[in-house]
């Protein structure tokens, strides 16, 4: 039991010096990033299986994206109204791990002209990680009447599958 406490203790002071390390590459690199937090530079150094490298430079599209795709640093209501409107996605509690809870119905939407409209369920997604300093979020995508000819968004379902795998 003691060796493995200390095991973990071990990965656990590895990890956090590896943060470190990758934050101060980073900050390097983009300045801005001194307003991110240990936990999202610790969420993309374990995406990337602890490799700094790998790990920064996925940080560092992140940030470049999310500063073209929100740049005010959030997304108000205002701002999406209309995509709400169309009730297609829903934050339904939390839990028993108190992960967010959201519920989209896919075939409620449709492709819109304008350009790439995320926003909602990311900015649903921001509040439910500000909320409880969680990463992480069960999804229930109800596919019922989604049709390829009707209302399939192809590029949009996978901008949004890239911005959840982030």
């Amino acid at each position: 039991m003691d060796d493995t406490v200390k095991e973990h203790e071990e990965k656990e002071v590895m990890e956090q010096n590896k943060v470190r390390q990758m934050r101060s590459l980073v900050e390097s690199q983009d300045p801005t990033s001194k307003e991110v937090d240990d936990l999202m530079i610790r969420r993309f150094l374990r995406a990337r299986d602890l490799d700094i490298e790998n790990g920064s430079a996925l940080f560092l599209k992140y940030i470049k994206w999310r500063r073209s795709f929100v740049p005010n640093g959030f997304i108000s209501e205002s701002e999406i109204a209309f995509d709400l409107s169309h009730k297609k996605l829903f934050l339904q509690g939390f839990d028993k791990s108190e992960r967010p809870i959201v519920v989209t119905y896919v075939s409620k939407h449709f492709p819109n002209k304008e350009k790439g409209r995320f926003h909602s369920i990311r900015s649903r997604q921001d509040m439910c990680t500000d909320a409880r300093r969680t990463r992480k979020f069960v999804a229930i995508a109800d596919a019922e009447g989604w049709g390829y000819y009707s209302n399939c968004d192809v590029r949009e379902y996978l901008a949004g599958l890239s911005v959840l795998q982030v």
